[in-house]
């Protein structure tokens, strides 16, 4: 048995429930997922699960299907320990990237999917390690997906245990990070892990990102007190590490909160709109309102804030480049986006058409038209 206000059931999803209540459906919580396979969590305790043929005909894309964290509506059979899957509710928040393909390169033929690697978060932990894979170009990119999300980031540098200058790099992050909380910590030593739990109680949620060897699966590991995640070292001579965890998990702490690990991804696909960029880049954005024309593009526009203040070192060269970049990969997305919504709406109005037609025939074969 399972309590629902510990697992994040608020009222919220109560509200968007009410309808499949109605229809003798019990809520449930997707823990992990594999294959179309579902582990769920819900008051009669831990069921697996699979989605109905119904859903899987109506579901559109990849992303309206099940993912770790989001409530779901089911017909449990608690005696044979399995559920069948009718509805995903409505989510307050989602951690979303552009889908890749299965031998990990991105997707960059036709089709333009989304992958919802965490639904329904408070807050995202962005960890970031303290050797080799520091990096806060990435940071920004992450920040910017994270913004997006509907959550509230946090950044945490780990393995302050192994860094020269933990003051120096905290500095380069608050630079780029403007208002965003930064916990340095070192999970190994079980250093710094009291700002991370002060975001955990009971009935919230938190997702932890970044790239493979940062130390995920230890900070939970020091959460939950005991090696339940596997661990592995980095590599000395870059600090890169493998993927330790291999599947999107999500887990109840004993101490109250729900925490979701997920795989190490080195580079994350964008899925979004500007308006994270523009929360993440608002210092770009704010020189940009000083520019001498609206639709400055701030290459060789006379009167440009943002070329200026770059030339006088107050905005970092490297990170208006990410910016630049970023922005790209957004408009790039969004029209890839907006192709592939119109040949949608192509196709459902081909479908209703054609209905509309088997509809009609029919009613003269039977002399009613």
């Amino acid at each position: 048995m399972m309590n629902l206000d510990e697992l994040g059931w608020n009222q919220f999803f109560e509200e968007q429930f009410e309808q499949y209540r109605n229809l003798g459906f019990i809520p449930a919580r997707i823990a992990r997922e594999h294959k179309n396979l579902y582990l769920t969590y819900c008051e009669l305790g831990v069921l697996d699960a699979e989605v109905s043929g119904k859903f899987r005909h109506s579901a559109h894309s990849r992303g309206d299907f099940p993912s770790v964290g989001d409530w779901v509506a089911v017909d449990a059979r608690p005696q044979e320990g399995r559920a069948t899957i009718h509805a995903v509710l409505p989510r307050k928040s989602s951690f979303s990237r552009k889908a890749v393909l299965s031998g990990g390169m991105p997707d960059t033929g036709g089709k333009t999917e989304e992958q919802v690697l965490a639904a329904n978060i408070d807050t995202v932990f962005l960890v970031c390690g303290l050797d080799g894979d520091f990096n806060v170009r990435r940071i920004e990119r992450y920040l910017t997906v994270a913004w997006d999300s509907g959550a509230a980031p946090v950044i945490v540098l780990n393995k302050t245990d192994i860094c020269p200058d933990t003051e120096a790099c905290v500095s380069e992050v608050e630079s780029v990070a403007f208002g965003v909380p930064i916990i340095p910590v070192s999970a190994k030593q079980n250093e710094g892990l009291d700002a991370v739990t002060g975001y955990l109680s009971t009935g919230k949620t938190v997702a932890l990102l970044g790239s493979s060897g940062v130390g995920k699966s230890t900070i939970i590991n020091s959460l939950l007190g005991t090696e339940l995640l596997k661990v592995r070292e980095v590599r000395e001579y870059d600090g890169k590490g493998r993927h330790t965890t291999t599947s999107r998990e999500m887990i109840v702490l004993p101490t109250g909160g729900v925490v979701i690990d997920t795989p190490g991804m080195r580079e994350i696909q964008m899925w979004g709109d500007e308006e994270g960029l523009m929360r993440t880049f608002d210092d770009i954005a704010e020189l940009a309102e000083g520019c001498r024309f609206s639709d400055c593009r701030h290459e060789r526009e006379p009167g440009c804030a943002v070329r200026e203040a770059i030339e006088d070192g107050e905005l970092d060269a490297k990170r208006f480049g990410n910016y630049l970049k970023l922005q790209k990969e957004l408009q790039h997305l969004a029209r890839r986006k907006n192709t592939k919504k119109a040949r949608q709406d192509e196709r459902t109005r081909d479908k209703g058409y054609r209905l509309f037609h088997k509809e009609r025939k029919e009613l003269k074969d039977k002399g009613l038209l």
